[in-house]
């Protein structure tokens, strides 16, 4: 039997990112930063918070993006994400891009924000159709920057589609094994069983519009930890955090942004959160200096200075 050491009593070797945050689950929650626009400057705001709390966050974000200045320095935020991953950080990317319809880079509205007819849809999830095709070749395109951090060793919790019911995203908005599922489940397999990129910790992403999540499962052998959004004021409910629980069976949970933090003492009463990463500048715009140092230097909270070493 192993038994894992927690933040103030680490594993006296190397972990997996996946098993350790397993296993702080029910005790203590790292806290993560995500790094929004521009991507030639991709720790902007987790060295903004460290200015603030002279602590750094345990989880470090990055984005693909879809504007030319971010596509052209997409393989700077690879080489922040190495660092930060060398430097103790779990590491955090996500993938807000345009629809394979369109040719990278492209445009928030219009792009990002857009939406596919049914039609296109059924061409993108159906094996060898043109949006398929098309879809794929971006997937080669990704995976070139992914497969550069697994050869290096770097583990990469990934979250390829955002807020899964979030219907003003391309990708989202569509329930059932046909809808966003579906092109989750396409670009897990292909980025695993094609690619070969076993360095992923798969989150599935939702967001807290409702409590109707379950309908936007993938499949739980496709995903690793389930991740929820809150943006709603009525913050961190104690019905978002049950639900949460229940369509998890089992996996970790976790935050996966926020505008306003929850406090140290939400946390110790929901204390299944693995992580909660808080979503760039809107951290500094809707939490206190106060605040934010409150939850930095809880010790409940995991910083960086507080994980273990990973291999």
């Amino acid at each position: 039997m192993e038994v894992w050491g927690s933040a103030t009593n680490p594993p006296s070797g190397p972990i997996n990112v996946l098993d350790y945050l397993r296993s702080i689950s029910g005790r203590q929650t790292v806290i993560g930063m995500h790094n929004r626009e521009p991507n030639s400057s991709p720790a902007v705001q987790t060295n903004a918070v460290y200015s603030i709390t002279n602590r750094w966050p345990g989880l470090w974000s990055g984005d693909f993006l879809f504007t030319a200045d971010d596509v052209n320095n997409r393989w700077t935020m690879i080489n922040e994400a190495l660092n930060q991953w060398r430097s103790g950080s779990i590491i955090n990317i996500m993938l807000h891009v345009v629809p394979p319809t369109q040719s990278e880079p492209g445009n928030w509205n219009g792009g990002v924000v857009s939406r596919l007819s049914d039609a296109q849809w059924h061409e993108l999830i159906t094996d060898g159709g043109t949006l398929n095709r098309a879809w794929k070749i971006r997937l080669d395109n990704y995976a070139q920057y992914l497969q550069y951090l697994k050869d290096r060793g770097v583990q990469v919790l990934f979250r390829p589609f955002h807020e899964m019911n979030q219907g003003v995203f391309w990708w989202a908005g569509r329930p059932g094994s046909s809808g966003t599922a579906a092109l989750f489940r396409l670009t897990r397999d292909y980025l695993v069983n094609t690619k070969g990129l076993t360095n992923l910790i798969w989150v599935w992403n939702m967001q807290d519009l409702d409590l109707n999540w379950s309908v936007y499962n993938p499949g739980n052998n496709y995903w690793d930890i389930f991740s929820l959004d809150v943006y709603n004021g009525d913050g961190f409910t104690t019905q978002k955090y049950n639900t949460a629980m229940s369509v998890a069976s089992g996996k970790p949970i976790a935050i996966g942004e926020c505008s306003t933090l929850p406090t140290s003492y939400q946390l110790a009463s929901q204390q299944n959160w693995v992580f909660v990463m808080s979503w760039a500048e809107l951290t500094f715009s809707s939490n206190t200096n106060a605040q934010i140092q409150a939850l930095y230097s809880a010790s409940n909270v995991i910083t960086k200075d507080e994980l273990p070493k990973f291999y």
